[in-house]
């Protein structure tokens, strides 16, 4: 699999010539993510995971199958009948990869703001993106993990903790559109001093092989 990763939280994934795309967001490339996509993971409702107006534009385009939890209908003015609803536990394919779905709530963000559905994906048993949760595949050896490593919802030491406990070959950053550089070499540099497994940010547009 050939993985390019975008601004924050969004991922593209291209095997065996099938496009996949994870949570094309307000903070993201979407223009550039979505070109030629044949499915869409959305791990849920927030709009830095979920840019209704460019998922719009690109159905206008080129017919493209939309995942996500089921809650996420109700966000997705105009898409609803693109929607295959995923539950926690449930494997299908996509894109024709294999996908399976863990988790089921995103994390707390502050008793008085709602907790919504949330979704995280492990991809052709090898790639997992977590969304905005920190769960732990139970079941699986994680090669790729993309760790999420600033947001209202978590901290470094839940973050670093949940890069212990996954324990993957290598991580790459997720969820770092909110950062500035300041921000992104202290934490840089913390992970790798605190981890032994193979840590990077990388660029926006910056294509791996996995």
């Amino acid at each position: 699999m050939r993985l390019t990763k975008y601004g924050h939280s969004c991922v593209r994934v291209e095997h065996d010539g099938g496009v996949l795309v994870i949570d094309p967001g307000t903070f993201s490339e979407t223009a550039e993510a979505l070109d030629g996509v044949d499915a869409v993971l959305i791990t849920h409702q927030h709009p830095d995971h979920v840019d209704v107006a460019a998922l719009t534009r690109q159905l206008d385009r080129r017919p493209f199958t939309l995942y996500g939890p089921a809650s996420l209908a109700t966000t997705v003015d105009g898409l609803p009948d693109v929607l295959t609803p995923v539950e926690p536990g449930q494997s299908f394919t996509a894109a024709g990869v294999p996908v399976r779905a863990y988790g089921g709530r995103h994390a707390v963000i502050h008793p008085d703001i709602p907790v919504v559905d949330n979704l995280g994906y492990l991809v052709g048993e090898v790639v997992y993106h977590p969304g905005d949760a920190l769960v732990a595949p139970d079941d699986v050896a994680v090669d790729t993990l993309f760790l999420p490593i600033h947001a209202p919802w978590v901290k470094f030491s839940e973050s670093l903790d949940f890069l212990r406990a996954v324990a993957p070959r290598r991580a790459y950053a997720l969820h770092d559109g909110l950062l500035n550089a300041n921000g992104l070499t202290v934490l840089e540099a913390n992970f790798r001093r605190l981890s032994t497994v193979d840590y990077q940010r990388l660029t926006p547009g910056t294509r791996i092989d996995v």
